[in-house]
């Protein structure tokens, strides 16, 4: 069976600057708390980092030849505020340069930039004085997109202020597997409060600017069920992850407050304090857009599972929960098959998602929405004559743009969809051990190489449909 997509809907790929970039120290960037981060000791597997990553500084006319080569009509990318104003002080105007040959290199290949403004890449300067969860960073960061837009507004429609705030402040603030490390739950807190007063802050200042520009957020969701619904405590574990991991953020965006059992959970940490009059006004700024994020779902118990854990610390760095108030939530198996992170595949939960999403929150507010991440990390192996043939994840692409196709089928009005990532990278605390690219990069050559899935995606694009046929399933 073949199943097209709206005419208008929008097929593309997304990257991260610190996480292809490299340049690490070149023409002006300071260190970026990632930067910091992986030269502490166990942090990061291999002690890897992100000095030269896939070389994308040097290398991205190449790399927009590769995504004109797969038909991609936009690409999400984000700036480096470590290189637009190193340590946070004046403009670079060698940092800022590197963004703008970049969109005029994209326009000149007809394909649309979509600019994401904070991929989780703060300014080490601004770590030291409290990093987000210090109130002043807020500010700052609408003072750093504003340089951007004066930069890149005259040919840049579309800005994405955060990406995944959730990975910022709790898997940062308070698990500390990422950066900057910290385990604190009060910390983690005051962050992700302080990203979404930042978020409102840019969107206002950058509509004030310019009222035309399509301005959004990007989240990570997932779908959280209980073992057993007719289990008081699974259920209740379902409600704190969802409460603390989806509704924390989508919330205040959409609705201007956050949800009176998430401050009963975490009222013993003092997080209404940081609220102030006036913030939740300035976070709920209309959107023009709204990105979803979607791996993998969550079944959750108050009880532990007999099973391995669904995923593991990279490393045997002592870390924590990421959830301030969800002890003795216990994630169980689904009996699915998984990709090399140990994630469960579950395109239904996309379907799910975004059912959902679009009936209580962007539909109501008449934003429209888009998939921003989806993707799989398998153990690819390169063949004889240098081709990858990633069955895999040619399967999951299919997969989960079979579920969004099922979702607007449900009525709901998906705008685009944009495979993670273009090409293999530096995976945070996992280093190079997992490639998520539908484009290889070997990293002691810097080659590029499409890869089975990123011609199968190509081919998607190019018909505006996806052909559903007897495929082999994904092993278990």
């Amino acid at each position: 069976m073949t199943r097209a997509f709206p005419a208008d809907f929008l097929f593309g790929a997304a990257t991260a600057a610190y996480q292809i970039e490299g340049a690490a120290h070149d023409d002006g960037r300071t260190d970026s708390i990632w930067d910091t981060f992986s030269r502490i000791p166990g942090a990061v597997v291999n002690a890897e980092n992100g000095d030269v990553a896939c070389d994308h500084y040097h290398r991205y006319a190449g790399d927009v030849a590769v995504m004109k080569e797969l038909g991609l009509q936009t690409y999400r990318f984000s700036t480096s505020w470590s290189r637009v104003r190193p340590d946070n002080g004046p403009v670079n105007p060698q940092g800022i340069d590197f963004y703008s040959r970049l969109v005029d290199e994209l326009l000149g290949a007809g394909i649309k930039p979509w600019l994401t403004l904070y991929h989780w890449d703060l300014p080490q300067a601004l770590e030291e004085k409290g990093g987000w969860a210090n109130r002043d960073t807020a500010e700052l960061f609408r003072d750093y997109a504003l340089s951007v837009h004066d930069a890149l507004g005259d040919r840049v429609g579309v800005w994405t202020t955060l990406n995944e705030p959730w990975c910022s402040a709790f898997v940062g603030y308070t698990a500390g597997v990422h950066a900057p490390g910290r385990q604190s739950k009060t910390d983690g807190l005051a962050a992700g409060h302080h990203l979404l007063l930042g978020h409102g802050l840019a969107v206002q200042a950058l509509r004030e600017r310019d009222p035309g520009l399509e301005l959004g957020i990007t989240l990570n969701l997932t779908v959280a069920k209980p073992v057993d619904p007719a289990r008081p405590g699974d259920v209740d574990a379902a409600r704190r992850i969802d409460g603390q991991l989806n509704r924390f953020f989508l919330d205040p965006i959409f609705r201007g407050s956050y949800p009176a059992d998430l401050l009963d959970d975490v009222a013993h940490l003092g997080f209404t304090d940081l609220v102030r009059d006036g913030d939740l006004a300035q976070i709920s700024q209309p959107l023009d857009s709204f990105g979803v994020n979607y791996y993998n779902g969550s079944l959750v118990s108050d009880r532990p599972t007999e099973s391995a854990q669904l995923s593991h610390d990279p490393t045997n760095r002592a870390t924590s929960s990421p959830f301030p108030a969800a002890d003795g939530v216990f994630n169980h198996p689904q009996g699915l098959p998984v990709t090399a992170m140990d994630w469960e595949v579950q395109p239904d939960g996309l379907r799910e998602l975004l059912v959902r999403v679009g009936a209580e929150y962007t539909g109501p507010a008449g934003t429209d929405l888009y998939v921003t991440e989806n993707g799989a990390a398998y153990d690819d192996i390169v063949a004889s004559d240098g081709s990858v043939h990633d069955a895999d994840r040619t399967r999951f692409l299919q997969l989960h743009l079979d579920a969004v196709l099922d979702a607007i089928d449900e009525g709901v009005d998906v705008k685009g969809y944009f495979y993670w990532s273009l090409m293999d990278n530096y995976e945070w605390a996992w280093g190079y051990q997992k490639r998520f690219g539908i484009v290889r990069v070997d990293y002691d050559t810097q080659e590029r190489t499409i890869k089975d899935s990123g011609r199968a995606y190509a081919a998607i694009v190019a018909a505006r449909s996806l052909t559903t046929a007897a495929e082999p399933a994904l092993a278990k």
